[in-house]
């Protein structure tokens, strides 16, 4: 199968139709539609680390979530940080793909994905302005909130959760991998008592307390990454005699 069968096959499993108006992601990068795909490395997002093991390794595609190009290039030149990654491909003759608010809200994407790692029940959409990318869903039983911060921090893998207490059980849980401020609001008119993301502003950690709905935030990386290995089954599914990989993208660390 080649680039542009595989990114058919995959626009087919993930629609565009699916993205948020404001985003950018599909086949990012590819010097040549044809080329054959045998191997593939999956990442959460396309670092130039990513890139460097990409070329070093021989691999014919990158697969990621977040964007390769989020904001438009003025120009393609080795002066910015994108372009030099864009050239570094193109070179190297390696196709990359991003999918990424469409992942999101795509049935066994990114947020069923953390649903259901979390035990959650009778999971559906919930999200404003037709972009419903969040999942809600209930608890089996009712918990305390520290020990669901707990549960959410072993089942994501994150370094470190922070959560703030409105004072409420947790049982109706609403969750949105990656940055979810803007979605605070929306979580708690679908009826959530407790929102997990990935990232929450400051004042929305502070304002928990007043404002009714429990909050933990475990991490961008941590509450998104475990799709990897979704797009590596639909990867094996068009093409199973490929040779694919994840790999471990977030350069941060912690002490």
């Amino acid at each position: 199968m080649n680039v542009k069968e595989l990114y058919g096959f995959l626009n087919e499993k993930i629609p565009p139709s699916l993205s948020c108006d404001w985003d950018n992601d599909g086949l990012m990068c590819c010097a040549d539609e044809e080329k054959q795909i045998r191997r593939v490395l999956i990442a959460l997002d396309m670092t130039a680390e990513v890139i460097k093991t990409a070329i070093a390794e021989g691999y014919d595609l990158i697969l990621s979530h977040h964007p390769l190009i989020f904001s438009p290039l003025k120009a393609v030149t080795p002066r910015d940080h994108i372009a030099r990654r864009v050239i570094d491909l193109i070179r190297a003759d390696i196709a990359a793909m991003s999918f990424h608010t469409r992942l999101d809200a795509v049935k066994g994407g990114v947020n069923d994905i953390l649903a259901d790692k979390l035990g959650l029940l009778q999971v559906e959409p919930f999200g404003d302005n037709g972009e419903a990318i969040g999942r809600i869903g209930t608890l089996k039983a009712p918990m305390p909130l520290e020990q669901f911060a707990a549960l959410v921090k072993k089942e994501t893998g994150a370094e470190q959760v922070q959560f703030s207490d409105a004072g409420k059980e947790v049982y109706r849980v609403a969750v949105l991998g990656g940055s979810g401020s803007s979605d605070v609001k929306a979580a708690s008119r679908a009826g959530a008592d407790t929102y997990v993301s990935g990232e929450l502003k400051h004042n929305n950690l502070t304002d928990a307390p007043e404002c009714g709905m429990n909050l933990v935030a475990a991490g961008h990386f941590y509450t998104e990454n475990a799709v990897c290995e979704r797009l590596r089954e639909l990867v094996l599914e068009a093409i199973p005699e490929a040779e694919v990989t994840l790999t471990h993208s977030d350069p941060v660390r912690y002490i």
